[in-house]
């Protein structure tokens, strides 16, 4: 029953990351005042896997002084690290419910940054390596005010569980508590999974798509789909950690398409920031909000445990 849980699962992921690719075309298209995709099925329903298909049938250009061996395992390595993120959703029957999920999410943010140097060292391009050095900068200074933002309500809830962060929101939206950090998160969330306006790392005009310059075909599909499942999945977590709710009702699952087409409109509405300003607000805005947030909590935390052992 597991194997098959997983299996429809994963399934489920890659699908709908294809259906993204799609309604993000829609939404820019219609933002741009022209129609999208339209023609393959119908209104275009049919374009990812048409796009997929023509995408892993298409022949892989391999660089003459590249690390052949590294240069092909690593974009596959990157789809099953975003794909194993998603035993973290929180189902109550028939699944894994980690005690320690907070620890086991931080773990996959930090390692996520490896393939992403790794695939633009082992492609031996001068314009794949810039292109990785700034994006692993870029993810590792927002990981930081990211994690703090993730440890104050798993301080505030006294678990490490994500089940039990969903059930500490049954009666109010940990949003409503800090509205301010709430956008700070989604903002570290958009600059953690490269999206406008923080799309450094495959920056076009400057870079030319950054550290996956070298790659096509199959291997760029890989990819492609390893960043778009965890955008979907990025905004899950956004969910379960600011907006609660039932996870088996159909209300949650809108609450998370909403933020994905809310990374859509951002990609298609704000400019790219420049990288100095990307770095100054990771350290000199988020970082101290995060660390005031963070001292907050954990004082409410101590004067809660202090006025229960005075009255007891």
């Amino acid at each position: 029953m597991f194997y098959l849980v997983c299996l429809i699962l994963l399934v489920m992921v890659l699908i709908s990351v294809g259906f993204f690719t799609l309604i993000e075309r829609k939404i820019l298209s219609y933002i741009q005042l022209r129609k999208g995709p339209s023609k393959v099925g119908y209104m275009g329903l049919l374009q990812p896997f048409s796009d997929g298909i023509s995408l892993f049938i298409s022949e892989d250009l391999l660089p003459m002084n590249s690390n052949f061996i590294i240069y092909m395992v690593c974009p596959m390595l990157g789809l099953v690290y975003s794909l194993i993120c998603w035993v973290l959703m929180p189902i109550y029957f028939n699944f894994i419910e980690f005690n320690y999920g907070l620890l086991f999410f931080l773990c996959f943010c930090g390692v996520g940054v490896y393939f992403m140097i790794i695939c633009g060292w082992s492609s031996n391009s001068v314009y794949s390596m810039i292109g990785s050095m700034r994006g692993v900068s870029q993810a590792i200074s927002y990981e930081v005010s990211l994690s703090f933002f993730l440890i104050i309500y798993f301080i505030f809830c006294d678990s490490y569980s994500f089940m039990n962060l969903f059930i500490c929101q049954s009666s109010s939206w940990f949003m409503f508590i800090s509205f301010p950090m709430f956008f700070c998160w989604v903002s570290c969330c958009l600059a953690e999974t490269n999206r406008s306006p923080y799309d450094f790392s495959e920056g076009e005009s400057e870079l030319v798509s950054g550290f996956n310059i070298e790659y096509g075909g199959g291997l760029f599909a890989f990819l492609f789909i390893s960043e778009y499942s965890s955008i979907i999945f990025i905004c899950l977590i956004t969910c379960l950690l600011y907006m609660g709710g039932n996870f088996f009702c159909l209300f949650f699952y809108i609450k998370v398409i909403l933020l994905c087409f809310l990374f859509i409109w951002v990609r298609a509405s704000i400019p790219r920031y420049r990288y100095d300003k990307l770095m100054y607000l990771a350290w000199k805005c988020y970082l101290p909000l995060s660390l005031n947030y963070f001292y907050f909590f954990i004082f409410m935390k101590m004067m809660i445990i202090y006025h229960f052992f005075l009255l007891s």
